[in-house]
């Protein structure tokens, strides 16, 4: 006997396996049937039931019995089925009495009869075909596909006459601008551009200005073929580098005018003229006469004080130098005294000098 679980875990799961193997049409080769009884496919099959086997990618008229397979219908042939067998029948498509095969692999070959050329022979042999071109410098051989009694050349850019052997003149058409020289050669030119300009055809202007040719921080404006400098006050030239009038420049001093007074004197043969121009006091207005009154207070409070502490300084290194000068009073008293006392002495000095003097002579004679 079986425990009461084993009997209820068997009451729920056999029914849901008998109803789901009964719910399942499927076919068990290429699916499965999941949990909710829908067929899964195995790669390569399709259908509601995976019944139907997907044929390669691009097959148009063909079918298949394996998954990427592509059996062609009757009247189709190659890999996607997409060659018609019945093209030469159907479509005719060889001209000029031409011959129409079909091939193993599907495809349609036309045999041509003489003097015809072609896929479809479509192209009758001409004066092109028959013949090498006689057309020079890379120049395309016409002949109406054959059907035309003569051939024509058809020319490059640069090149003329009958068989394009001709060199044209480049330069006819004036291509360079601004004045440049222009150089023919073999179909092409050059332009031999002027200064100030560049590029294949010359319309490029140069920046003269990147140079800074410009001198004294003059200011360069870039002109087509050129450039002009704006120089500042006092030196002119092409580059700002003349410094006006040399050595005996004026000398000019400017403010807005008021009263001027001018002066000149020579010296030697240069006039120098020097002008000085003055400019009024203008009125104060109310407010700016009151700041100026409080600055100048500020200014004699600052003045008198310091007045003071340099007088307060003065008056100390007098006191000082007072006093010493009472000590060196005293010292010179007492060095008088004592250069007397020495002056008193020396007369002693010199008798009892002479004494000896007269004492020696007397025992040597």
């Amino acid at each position: 006997m079986l425990p009461p679980s084993c009997w209820v875990l068997l009451i729920l799961t056999v029914p849901s396996c008998t109803g789901q193997e009964s719910s399942c049409s499927c076919n068990i080769t290429n699916s499965r049937c999941d949990e909710f009884g829908v067929c899964r496919c195995d790669p390569g099959w399709d259908g509601e039931l995976c019944e139907r086997c997907v044929p390669k990618p691009g097959c148009l008229h063909g079918s298949c019995q394996q998954p990427w397979q592509c059996s062609c219908d009757p009247g189709w042939a190659g890999r996607f089925c997409d060659k018609d067998l019945m093209v030469c029948a159907a479509q005719q498509p060889c001209q000029h009495g031409a011959t129409c095969v079909v091939e193993a692999s599907g495809e349609y070959a036309c045999v041509c009869p003489e003097g015809f050329h072609g896929r479809n022979c479509q192209l009758k042999a001409g004066p092109c075909h028959q013949r090498r071109s006689p057309c020079k410098n890379g120049a395309l051989c016409e002949d109406a596909d054959g059907f035309a009694a003569e051939l024509t050349c058809r020319c490059l850019a640069g090149f003329t006459g009958s068989h394009c052997e001709t060199n044209m003149d480049d330069c006819l058409m004036k291509p360079c601008a601004n004045g440049a020289i222009c150089l023919d050669g073999v179909n092409r030119f050059s332009c031999l551009c002027p200064s100030g300009f560049t590029g294949r055809f010359c319309t490029v202007n140069v920046d003269e200005c990147a140079s800074r040719p410009c001198l004294h921080a003059g200011r360069c404006l870039d002109r087509a073929g050129g450039f002009h400098c704006v120089c500042q006050p006092g030196f002119a030239g092409s580059t700002c580098q003349t410094l006006l009038g040399g050595v005996g420049s004026n000398l000019t001093t400017r403010v807005k005018p008021h009263r001027t007074t001018s002066n000149s004197s020579r010296h030697g043969n240069q006039l120098f003229k020097v002008t000085v121009s003055e400019r009024s006091a203008s009125q104060l207005s109310r407010v700016q006469l009151i700041v100026l009154l409080v600055l100048a207070g500020l200014t004699l409070g600052a003045v008198a004080l310091t007045a003071s502490f340099v007088l307060q300084g003065h008056c100390s290194r007098c006191l000082s130098a007072s006093q010493r000068g009472q000590k060196s009073s005293q010292r010179t008293d007492q060095d008088a005294c004592q250069i007397n006392f020495l002056n008193a002495a020396e007369p002693e000095n010199n008798k009892v000098n002479t004494k000896v003097m007269l004492t020696e002579r007397r025992s040597s004679t």
